[in-house]
């Protein structure tokens, strides 16, 4: 069998830039390498409603947003299958099949579970705050209906953030056990980290460990330039770098974490005006010199701010583009969620059947019913 890949991500709105950088820019280069029989990429709108459950309309309206995100990015339908996760029903089945595969006490010591209800402020027992809303079983059953996802396309690798590898490791275990119960059915899966140690987790825009939506600190890949100045002109650096001789901090300084992730060689011959000032004038031709000045003192974060900017948007400038021409021809992103879905379901469809017949739940398959009958007609004859 083929390498394979399954990703996704939620619909609870546009994408921003830690996605891109954790996944999603590594997904497109994934694409194009030629290396994998197939790959899937699937809007997780059923896993969005378990904590959206009172607000269906609002994942509804973002699964066009993901998609536009998509392939503005360069996910091209014609090398990846782009589906939307509650139209293959095949994955709820194998959801449930699994569910008796996994201990409560097991899910409840899965630390991205543990991470993401604290995040959400849902409460994690009883004992805890009575006007905290307690965690729906659907969000924590995540990691189970992740193993389905994964599983029901025998993926072989799932490319995601640091964050998900607890998730992974649990759609292992599942493989694991599943197939020592019922045989050799399920392909355990290896998780695809990004190469670029800045990339594993991005920052907020104020510093904080996670970017995220409900946190107010993202970037998104369709922000305009000006959105994008404005964004980087208020972000977090080192709070001791006061005046521009200071010495200044790199580690743990947002701004240079970013300049980790998105800067390249040539942007430096692309935008070295940017450290050109009134006073001072530096001409820099890689990351590490701009770094080992600021540590020194006399670069100011003006300058830096203005170069990270200058990086993310010329980055971010062909994806803009390329979504606004796919915002004129919504008949046509739909069209390829329709496609990308049925063909999506049809593979589903395959390994549930495997599954079923291996967990001896196939009844009416042809000869199985036959079998049956004839097996238990022999036996009350008796």
């Amino acid at each position: 069998m083929g390498k394979i890949i399954l990703t996704g991500d939620r619909p609870t709105g546009r994408l921003h830039i830690g996605h891109y950088v954790g996944s999603l820019r590594r997904r497109v280069e994934l694409q194009n390498s030629g290396e994998f029989e197939r790959i899937f990429i699937m809007i997780a709108d059923a896993q969005a409603l378990t904590d959206n459950a009172d607000n269906p309309e609002k994942v509804r309206q973002n699964i066009i947003e993901v998609a536009l995100d998509y392939m503005a990015a360069g996910l091209d339908p014609e090398k990846s299958e782009l589906f939307i996760q509650s139209q293959v029903s095949e994955l709820t089945e194998l959801d449930f099949f699994y569910q008796n595969l996994v201990t409560v006490q097991r899910l409840q010591r899965n630390p991205t579970v543990k991470a993401e209800i604290q995040m959400r402020g849902f409460s994690e027992s009883s004992e805890e705050n009575a006007n905290k809303a307690g965690t729906p079983v659907g969000f924590f059953c995540y990691p189970i209906s992740q193993a389905a996802d994964i599983t029901a396309f025998k993926a072989t690798t799932v490319p995601v953030g640091e964050d998900q590898e607890p998730m992974i490791e649990q759609t292992r275990e599942i493989v694991r056990k599943f197939n020592s119960t019922y045989g050799e059915v399920l392909v355990e899966p290896e998780i695809m980290l990004p190469d670029n140690s800045a990339c594993l987790r991005l920052p907020g825009t104020d510093g904080k460990a996670k970017m995220s939506k409900s946190l107010g600190n993202c970037i998104y890949l369709s922000d305009s330039a000006e959105e994008v100045n404005a964004k980087v002109r208020g972000m977090f650096t080192d709070p001791n770098h006061l005046q521009v001789s200071d010495p200044g901090k790199v580690e743990g300084n947002t701004v240079f974490t970013y300049l980790d992730a998105f800067c390249k060689p040539e942007h430096f011959d692309k935008f070295g005006s940017c450290f050109v000032g009134k006073k001072v004038s530096f001409e820099f031709h890689s990351l590490d010199e701009v770094k080992a000045q600021y540590r020194k003192g006399g670069l100011g974060d003006v300058m830096v701010k203005n170069f990270l900017a200058a990086v993310l948007n010329d980055t971010l400038e062909p994806i803009r583009t390329r979504r606004k021409e796919l915002e004129q021809n919504i008949p046509y992103v739909y069209e390829v969620l329709r496609k990308g879905t049925e063909a999506a379901r049809k593979v589903a469809a395959d390994t549930l059947a495997e599954v079923k017949r291996a967990m001896k739940i196939n009844y009416f398959d042809p000869g199985v019913l036959d079998e049956l009958i004839r097996e238990q007609s022999e036996k009350y004859k008796q």
